[in-house]
C-alpha cells in the first residue's frame, strides 16, 4: 500500500520519534472509541506502528455499530446494508503514550475512522465532538474544560449472597463497609494503587489531581486538570478509565464504572465542568461585576435546560444508569441551576470568578465522554444562538423544587424514545451518528427487557 497524507494529521516523524526514545517497547494498544465508549481495535507489534502512521489501518465498518457486548446492531445501517466493508483508522496526533506496568513493555494510541477518501467517518463519536468544536470556533468561541472520574473499587469475588462487595486495601487487606466519605485515612489503604494510577496517569501526559474518598463504600474520585482544549480533556478522562480499570486489575481487585453499583448508596457521576474562550483567550462566562451574571453565561444555562429532556439517552445510556436518579442522592433529577449547590443539575462553581464555569451534573461514568461533551457544547451553543432565559436560579434544594421544573424523560425507554425523536440531538450528534447512538440503545433495551432477571424470580417464583 502506497502512503497517502493522514487525514487526522498524524506523521511518522512521531511514530519513528517515539520509537527512537522507547526501544524497551514491544507492542501498542490502537484503540477506537464507539458508541458506548468501549475501546476497540487491535494489539500490533513494535515494527507494525511506523506503518500504522504511513497507511492507516483498515478496521470493518461494523465495529462503530455493536452493542454493548460486542455483537453487530443492523438498525444501525453499518453492517450488512454497507456489506461490513473496511474502512481505514488512523492515529490521533499527540495519543501515542507509554503504558505504566506494562510486562512486556507496551505503548497505546487513540485512533479515529475514516472513509476511504480520508473524509471522517460520521458514526465515530470523536467526529461529533470535534463537528462541534469547528460550529463554536465559527462563532469565535473556543470550549475548555475537564471530568471528573468517580468510580468504585470493588472485590473480584461476590458475597455469600452473590452481591458485589467492596474491595479490601491493597495495602493490608482491611475491609470496611463504612461510606466513610472525605476520609483521608480510609485513602491510606489503596495508596500503592493510587501511586500506580498517578504514574501511569504522568507517563500518559494526563495530570490527575485530587483523589477523594467518596460517598458510598469503596467509592472515590479523581479528578482532572482543567484544559483549554475540550478533546483533549475528553481524551484524558477515556484514558483515565483505561488506566484506573489497568491497574485496579495488577493490585487484584475491580475497577466498577457502573453508574449505581450498590441499591442503597449514591452512584458515580461524570461532572463535566466547561467554559468559553474566545480568540484572545478570555473566559466570556466571567462577569463584569461580581454577582451579576453575563448574559453569556445565562444563555448557556438556559440552553443546557432546554435541551436536557431529550439529551438524557447521552448522559445515561444504559438500563443501569437509571438507577442513579434519586431523591438526595447527588444526581439531579430535574433540568435546574443554581450556584455553589450540589442538588441542581447545572451548578456555577464557588470561588475566583476568572474560573467562571458551568458544572454539568447529569452524566453518569458509565456515559461516553466523547458524545457528553459533544451534546452539552450543543446545548451551550443552543442557548447562545437563541438568546434563552435558564429562569431563576435554585437556591434551596432542588429536590424539592423538582415538580415545577421542565419535564426530562423518567426512565430509560422513555428516553430513548425522546432521544430518537429529537431534531436538537440529530443536529448535535449528526444525522448518522444520531442513528447508530440511539439503534444501539434501542438493541441493548430490548436485550434487558427480554431477559429473566433474579428480581423476577425474587418476587413472583412463589407469589404470583
Amino acid at each position: 500500500m502506497t502512503g497517502q497524507p493522514s487525514p487526522s494529521g498524524s506523521t511518522v516523524e512521531e511514530a519513528e520519534a517515539f520509537l527512537a526514545a522507547h526501544p524497551e517497547i514491544e507492542a501498542f494498544d490502537i484503540v477506537l472509541h464507539d458508541a458506548n465508549g468501549i475501546g476497540r481495535g487491535k494489539i500490533i507489534r513494535r515494527h507494525e506502528l511506523v506503518p500504522f502512521y504511513r497507511n492507516g489501518r483498515h478496521l470493518p465498518i461494523s465495529i462503530l455499530g455493536l452493542d454493548i457486548c460486542g455483537e453487530d446492531v443492523h438498525e444501525t445501517g453499518l453492517i450488512w446494508d454497507q456489506g461490513d466493508g473496511d474502512l481505514r483508522a488512523w492515529p490521533i496526533p499527540g495519543t501515542l503514550v507509554a503504558l505504566h506496568g506494562t510486562t512486556p513493555p507496551r505503548g497505546e494510541v487513540f485512533m479515529s475512522m475514516h472513509e476511504l477518501d480520508g473524509t471522517p467517518m460520521t458514526s465515530d463519536p470523536r467526529h461529533a465532538l470535534q463537528r462541534q468544536v469547528a460550529a463554536l470556533a465559527e462563532d469565535g468561541l473556543h470550549p475548555a474544560g475537564a471530568f471528573e472520574l468517580e468510580f468504585f473499587l470493588l472485590a473480584n469475588d461476590r458475597d455469600a449472597a452473590g452481591r458485589v462487595q467492596p474491595a479490601r486495601d491493597v495495602l493490608d487487606g482491611r475491609t470496611s463497609q463504612k461510606t466513610e466519605v472525605y476520609s483521608v485515612d480510609h485513602l491510606h489503604g489503596m495508596l500503592p494503587l493510587f501511586s500506580d494510577i498517578y504514574a501511569a496517569a504522568g507517563k500518559a501526559g494526563i495530570t490527575a489531581e485530587t483523589m477523594i474518598s467518596e460517598y458510598a463504600p469503596g467509592q472515590y474520585e479523581l479528578t482532572l486538570h482543567y484544559r483549554t482544549d475540550v478533546m483533549q480533556a475528553a481524551d484524558d478522562l477515556m484514558r483515565l478509565k483505561r488506566i484506573v480499570r489497568q491497574q485496579a486489575r495488577l493490585h487484584g481487585v475491580t475497577a466498577c464504572f457502573m453508574a449505581k453499583p450498590f441499591e442503597g448508596y449514591a452512584g458515580s457521576g461524570m461532572h463535566f465542568h466547561v467554559s468559553m474562550q474566545d480568540k484572545d483567550g478570555r473566559n466570556v462566562f466571567v462577569e463584569a461585576v461580581e454577582g451579576k451574571w453575563s448574559q453569556t453565561i445565562l444563555h448557556a444555562l438556559g440552553g443546557l435546560k432546554a435541551t436536557m429532556g431529550e439529551s438524557m439517552l447521552v448522559f445515561a445510556p444504559h438500563a443501569n444508569s437509571w438507577r442513579r436518579f434519586a431523591s438526595q442522592s447527588y444526581a439531579p433529577v430535574s433540568p435546574s441551576w443554581g450556584v455553589n449547590n450540589r442538588s441542581v443539575a447545572l451548578r456555577i462553581p464557588a470561588g475566583d470568578i476568572r474560573a467562571r464555569r458551568i458544572e454539568h451534573r447529569p452524566a453518569g461514568v458509565d456515559a461516553n465522554a466523547y458524545l457528553v461533551a459533544t451534546t452539552v457544547l450543543a446545548g451551550v451553543r443552543h442557548g447562545l444562538r437563541h438568546s434563552i432565559d435558564p429562569g431563576p436560579e435554585t437556591t434551596g434544594n432542588a429536590y424539592e423544587e423538582a415538580a415545577d421544573a421542565p419535564a426530562i424523560p423518567i426512565d430509560w425507554r422513555s428516553a430513548i424514545e425522546a432521544a430518537r425523536g429529537s431534531a436538537f440531538l440529530t443536529e448535535a450528534l449528526g444525522a448518522d451518528m444520531h442513528r447508530t447512538f440511539t439503534a444501539i440503545k434501542a438493541a441493548e433495551y430490548a436485550r434487558v427487557a427480554r431477559t429473566v432477571s433474579e428480581v423476577d424470580y425474587d418476587l413472583y417464583l412463589h407469589t404470583v
